[in-house]
């Protein structure tokens, strides 16, 4: 029996931040997936090799995972002071389906340099040496993105001395401004979607407890780790390999879902794992990182730990510190009273890889809190480049 042949598609697999993702620009995609709908992702999931029962991902490029089963397209912006359009999609691991719904922080500053590295922008705008700023329109959540991208020669210097928790070695810094992160773009509405910092939240079968539930960079819930029998130092391993743990959270991150008005039944969150996410947080603690590191409570203004995908993450998703930021900079969200309290422009939290600093610029308009600006560091760079093959 004939079979047909692979397809081969032009693609770069990059590292951005603690994440990996196959990029694309949206010209050299088959023309049936230059769209969106059902082929683009399917083409998408037989890329990283899902849906996948066994969890492994062996016959595709992702790496089984929430943070690299990714997938990415770029191409030239068509709106005003844009330089590229960058869509991002979230692959489940072992359903069919791709996640829309959100961004993702880390691939953002892979955006940035691969813009520059696939001939997107304009020559004109790339120096020989210095800082090359891309203007880059997200367009899940329909915000901008501004990468500041090392250039040496003409070229993204990808080489360098900056190093980030969760990442094995150092790059080159890059630092990401995400403007206006304070509204969810798709869904619309205030930054705090239940009009409150903090809410009491029930939980069936699970509890009732305090939640800040926060649209910025992507839309978070945030609890006390005490309240759910949580240290705040916990690692992947504490969580991940508890399948009733896991449901447990999934539950709160259904009822909080809901409570933010992002889906309209329990049902529909199967088919949106990308958001919320759900993070739980502690005051300052000692603790061993994953690399055995000690982070002292002294080094860190609070402790995160967030899920995505269903998992406790290894580090923290780029669009929750964005999150974090946001939260502790206004006064009386949970995340603000776990850092101390008060006015806040910047915050370092420890997560299991490590520290991270995010800083965010907060204030009340018309009685309601706005976020301008968060800004945070990543680095990235090309893992492999060529062509990806997949099955016609």
């Amino acid at each position: 029996m004939a079979y047909l042949p692979q397809v081969k598609i032009p693609a770069t697999y990059m590292r951005g931040g603690t994440s990996k993702g196959v990029f694309f620009r949206l010209q050299d995609l088959p023309e049936p997936c230059q769209a969106p709908g059902e082929v683009r992702d399917r083409l998408f999931m037989r890329v990283i090799g899902s849906p996948d029962p066994y969890s492994a991902h062996i016959d595709g490029m992702g790496g089984a995972t929430s943070s690299t089963s990714k997938c990415v397209i770029l191409s030239k912006s068509s709106r005003p002071d844009h330089d590229v359009d960058y869509l991002y999609g979230q692959v489940s691991i072992d359903k069919a389906f791709v996640d829309w719904s959100g961004n993702c922080g880390n691939l953002s500053t892979a955006a940035g340099a691969f813009a520059i590295h696939a001939g997107l922008l304009d020559p004109a705008r790339i120096p020989d040496n210095g800082t090359c700023v891309v203007r880059i329109w997200q367009a899940n959540i329909h915000k901008t993105i501004i990468a500041h991208v090392p250039v040496s020669n003409g070229q993204v210097q990808e080489t360098g001395d900056f190093e980030l928790d969760g990442v094995t070695f150092p790059a080159a810094e890059i630092v990401l401004e995400f403007l206006d992160p304070s509204e969810d773009g798709e869904e619309g509405g205030s930054m705090f979607p239940t009009g409150n910092l903090v809410d009491e939240l029930d939980v069936p079968g699970v509890g009732i407890f305090k939640a800040t539930m926060i649209s910025a960079g992507i839309p978070t819930i945030f609890v006390n780790a005490a309240d759910i029998g949580y240290q705040g130092t916990e690692l992947r391993e504490d969580i991940n390999s508890d399948p009733a743990q896991l449901a447990r959270f999934e539950r709160i991150r259904v009822a909080g879902a809901l409570r933010m008005g992002l889906i309209k039944t329990p049902e529909e969150a199967l088919t949106r794992q990308h958001t919320p996410k759900i993070a739980f947080i502690s005051p300052p603690k000692s603790y061993a990182a994953s690399s055995g590191k000690t982070v002292e409570a002294g080094e860190v203004d609070l402790l995160v730990r967030a899920l995505s995908m269903g998992k406790l993450h290894h580090a923290m998703m780029g669009t929750c510190a964005v999150a974090i930021g946001a939260a502790a900079a206004v006064p009386g969200t949970l995340v603000n009273q776990a850092a101390g309290g008060g006015e806040l422009q910047a915050v370092r939290f420890g997560h299991p890889s490590g520290t991270l600093r995010v800083g965010a610029e907060a204030s009340q308009v018309d009685g309601s809190w706005v976020v301008t600006k968060a800004i945070m560091s990543r680095s990235a760079r090309i893992l492999m480049e060529g062509w990806v093959r997949v099955p016609a």
